[in-house]
């Protein structure tokens, strides 16, 4: 490549990067976000309400990039991500964080599907294993810096830190390409799927609010939560339908034909459910309870991230090498079950070490699966489907991660109150759940409401883990069900480097 075409590419994937980046330094952060901002009952929202919104707007800013140009949709896309992210850290209050998080969601939804769209019309096919090489480096960087730079903002520079860093990020990348990216001005004939999406994005917010209100909020039998279910229910009942009629439908049906197609999503979102916990909830623990910095939690997790990363390299590479694959979604289900399984060890006087240490399995477990599921998609879809299931990949994952965090969020804040209410009563357990629960904030209280609250948190994490570990489970009992199908040998040879990317 030469220097202009390289200099472009590094635009590129500095715009991709911005939104894992922040995605993993959130957790370390929130601890302090809910303190600054109290409205602990919208804790899982603030990264639901960023996910829904991605999820139903990457399909459309592909279609957009297919209508008006790649390079000026994946610009637009990056520009409205920023916005997000600079009115997100100027959020004076949760619900305005929450709303923000949207705003930086549905310019997310175009970084990573618009970043590849780009790199196939700038890089020609002999150079793309080196570049997916390129990508496979920087997502790991995003994935083990982010809890790390989450903490050392919240702790030194302040949480809104956590989001202004995307701005000079993302205006270097804007700079790179609007510089050094040139292509043809051309338009591919291409319908977007309005419909679909809003229907996609209504069923998504119906079934996030009855995870997180039923049971706590509402009653499971109370009107709100049975008009949710209603909404929830006929909206994607809308959604078959207007699939199965639309020209280039946001979820195309007929790639669910295939056995191991539809398996491999199933078990991706199951898979998303289980990348949520690591960034989200375990941070919360570390600091609470092990009342670690903000810095250290993010250090604390990165075993986590670490397993991930390894995993999703090594399964690359022996799947390429040998061409089989069923057994790393079985071996990935497993490990999800069991790394969560083991979390129900983590209690007040858990040894810090042992803490950290426990989070590998899991982050393995997510490694497997998300590897061996992009695989068998893109193994499972005829070349006419590649962009389809490209997009169903990253779709369902995000549903996945959406809905786990809204339904481990209920689990974690109902055991949370419940456990505080039983120990402290229900007066002063209702009034020290509803409070900014902080490290600096729990130094104040009696000895007493400390051991308390720390039990309440533990116990917070052990209902959180239960539920992912019986999705775990879940992921594993379908994983058999696949068919070990030979890898087609005519795809192009960095089709497995693109799936470990």
């Amino acid at each position: 490549m030469d220097r202009s075409l390289r200099t472009g590419v590094i635009g590129v994937m500095l715009g991709m990067i911005t939104a894992p980046l922040d995605g993993m330094m959130l957790g370390p952060a929130l601890p302090t976000i809910v303190r600054d901002l109290g409205g602990l009952e919208y804790f899982s929202w603030v990264a639901t309400a960023y996910l829904i919104c991605m999820a139903a707007s990457t399909p459309i800013w592909g279609k957009l990039g297919d209508l008006y140009g790649r390079k000026t949709v994946y610009m637009a896309s990056i520009v409205v991500f920023l916005l997000g992210s600079a009115l997100s850290g100027l959020a004076q209050d949760m619900p305005q964080l929450v709303a923000f998080r949207m705003v930086q969601g549905l310019g997310a939804g175009g970084l990573m599907t618009g970043a590849l769209a780009l790199i196939g019309e700038l890089v020609p096919p002999r150079h793309s294993g080196r570049l997916m090489g390129m990508f496979g480096t920087m997502m790991p960087i995003a994935f083990i810096a982010g809890p790390v730079l989450g903490g050392l903002f919240a702790e030194r520079l302040g949480w809104r830190w956590a989001f202004f860093v995307n701005l000079p990020i993302g205006a270097l990348a804007l700079l790179l390409i609007g510089t050094a990216v040139r292509l043809e001005r051309r338009r591919i004939g291409a319908r977007i799927d309005f419909l679909g999406a809003l229907l996609l994005t209504v069923a998504l917010v119906a079934l996030s609010l009855v995870a997180s209100w039923a049971g706590t909020r509402y009653a499971w039998g109370s009107a709100p939560i049975l008009a949710l279910v209603v909404t929830g229910a006929a909206a994607l009942a809308a959604l078959l339908a207007v699939e199965r009629r639309a020209a280039e439908p946001i979820v195309p049906l007929r790639l669910f034909a295939d056995r191991n197609f539809t398996l491999a999503q199933v078990i991706r979102f199951l898979g998303g459910v289980g990348m949520v916990v690591a960034a989200t909830f375990l941070p919360q623990y570390m600091q609470l309870v092990q009342n670690a910095s903000p810095i250290a939690s993010g250090l604390l997790i990165l075993p986590s991230m670490l397993g991930m990363v390894a995993v999703l390299v090594g399964t690359g590479r022996l799947i390429s090498r040998t061409g089989r694959y069923r057994i790393y979604p079985i071996l990935g289900g497993a490990a999800v079950a069991a790394g969560m399984l083991a979390l129900l060890i983590l209690g007040p006087g858990t040894n810090l070490a042992l803490a950290s240490g426990l989070t590998l399995i899991g982050g393995m477990g997510v490694g497997l699966l998300t590897q061996s599921t992009t695989i068998i998609t893109i193994n499972s879809a005829e070349p006419r489907d590649m962009g389809a299931a490209s997009g169903s990949v990253t779709l369902w994952h995000t549903m996945g991660a959406s809905l786990g965090v809204a339904v481990l969020g209920a689990l974690y804040t109902a055991r949370l109150q419940g456990t505080l209410v039983e120990s402290l009563g229900a007066e002063a357990g209702a009034r020290i759940a509803s409070d900014r629960l902080t490290p600096g904030a729990l130094a104040q209280l009696p000895a007493s409401t400390r051991e308390a609250v720390h039990l309440a948190v533990s116990n917070g994490v052990h209902a959180m883990a239960l539920g992912a570990a019986a999705l775990g489970a879940l992921a594993f009992l379908l994983a058999w069900f696949i068919r070990e199908v030979p890898l087609r040998d005519r795809t192009p040879s960095a089709e497995p480097a693109t799936a470990t990317a």
